[in-house]
């Protein structure tokens, strides 16, 4: 428990590290508007076509022996985006975390699956689960922002990742012992590909799209992105091993679990990968300024995720998860209206009840994500839910930094206002989802 929750820790640090550091990471790199969206959006990008693959590998070929490939993959990523000094290469270094990251929460979650079995222990399991989650938010941009402020600069934070990583590998591999499912599937390279490929032509569109959605670039990498990820669903369908077994689609469980991941990516993760810029470049307040922010949502619902399992009986995972996007949503509505002069305390009521319901989803996601599969296959069950995840995450913080940095009367407080909205859209209509698998559930 104690490693599946440090890799999940660890990997959610490295996610955030950029989150308060980027106007320095920006002028070190010389990344303008676009890139520093790829920054942001591209580890995931690496997320969320790397879960699948992981979870299913992880099922088939081992859980501990892909646990640490990702603490590897994870670490030598992060010495070089510590290395680079040019925005392509750092995005290109994200995108390899991400990849090394997935393996780590894609792993983890099926480590817990297959240790604690359906139960109190379980919901005990995934509330810690969920807590690392929350910790990992927490700590990331409180790390960046305390080390650039030091002679080490912003590229330190990233090396004591990379030597945490891989003292987190070593430890593994010395203490965990192998699991895996019991008949093996071949790996579907195919599907993996069309995934990755798809993902990234959709982002590349949302991002050159905000000079012009017209333009034939765009319409080609809409287009193409489309296109790839309809291949996926075509392979998908016809492959006798798939990444994805589409028919957990007719399981209301799973679909309930899959539209909260992808509504939380979508809302609260989008938002927040954008308030310590906000704070610093639309309230002027400091990078430690926007640590704290983020500090006080994901520490909230560190100890929300752990309260969570003392919930009745009667509150099962799917209402968990519609409440938790409903309060996730209140708390976001709050944070529109920003102008200048605001400070942290402005903020701070929207991010407290933010963090409420994230604890609660971040803890009911881990459980209903292994639950809501087949005996046997949580690596596939963890790898989808956290892929719904990040794909939101990556499609969200696009579109939020694009609606945020547009060029309108008012500046980047005007564009957050509309940004934060349409979050808070995303985060009801995943709980209309979820209320809606809740009657297909009771009408079965």
């Amino acid at each position: 428990m104690l490693l599946a929750a440090l890799g999940t820790f660890l990997a959610l640090v490295a996610f955030t590290l950029p989150m308060s550091a980027l106007p320095t990471l920006a002028t070190a790199l010389r990344a303008g508007p676009a890139a520093q969206t790829w920054v942001l959006s591209s580890m995931s990008v690496g997320l969320a076509a790397g879960l699948l693959v992981s979870g299913a590998l992880a099922d088939d070929f081992g859980r501990r022996r892909m646990f640490v490939a990702g603490a590897g993959v994870l670490a030598v990523t992060l010495v070089i985006g510590a290395s680079v000094s040019s925005p392509l290469p750092f995005v290109l270094a994200r995108v390899g975390q991400g990849l090394g990251a997935a393996a780590l929460v894609a792993c983890g979650l099926g480590l817990v699956g297959h240790t604690f079995p359906a139960g109190p222990a379980r919901s005990r399991a995934t509330g810690i689960w969920g807590a690392s989650v929350g910790a990992g938010i927490a700590a990331g941009p409180l790390l960046a922002a305390l080390l650039d402020n030091t002679a080490a600069g912003w590229r330190a934070a990233y090396l004591l990742v990379a030597v945490l990583t891989v003292a987190l590998g070593v430890a593994s591999r010395l203490l965990l012992t192998e699991s895996r499912a019991i008949r093996s599937h071949p790996v579907d390279a195919v599907g993996a590909v069309l995934l990755g490929t798809g993902l990234s032509a959709l982002l590349a569109a949302l991002v050159t799209g905000r000079d012009g959605w017209t333009r034939p670039t765009v319409i080609v990498l809409l287009a193409g992105g489309a296109l790839l990820l309809l291949a996926f669903v075509f392979v998908e369908r016809r492959s006798p091993a798939p990444l994805l077994d589409l028919a957990l689609f007719g399981r209301p469980d799973f679909v309930a679990a899959t539209a909260a991941g992808l509504a939380t990516g979508l809302g609260v993760i989008a938002v927040m990968s954008l308030v310590s810029t906000v704070i610093e470049r639309g309230l002027g307040g400091s990078p430690v300024m926007g640590a704290l922010a983020l500090l006080a949502w994901s520490g909230v619902s560190v100890f929300t995720a752990l309260a969570a399992r003392r919930l009745p009986a009667r509150v099962d995972g799917d209402m968990q998860l519609a409440a938790g996007l409903l309060v996730v949503a209140a708390g976001l509505a709050t944070l529109a209206g920003l102008h200048p002069g605001d400070g942290l305390g402005r903020l701070l009521p929207g991010l407290v009840v933010a963090g409420l319901g994230s604890g609660v989803l971040n803890a009911a996601l881990g459980r209903q994500a292994v639950s809501s599969v087949p005996a046997g296959r949580a690596g596939m069950g963890s790898g989808a839910n956290n892929t719904a995840r990040y794909l939101g995450s990556a499609v969200g913080v696009t579109i939020a930094a694009v609606l945020a940095t547009r060029p309108v009367a008012g500046g980047l407080l005007v564009g957050w206002n509309a940004a934060v909205l349409v979050s808070v859209l995303f985060s009801v209509l995943g709980a209309a989802v979820v209320l809606g698998c809740l009657r297909w559930r009771r009408v079965a």
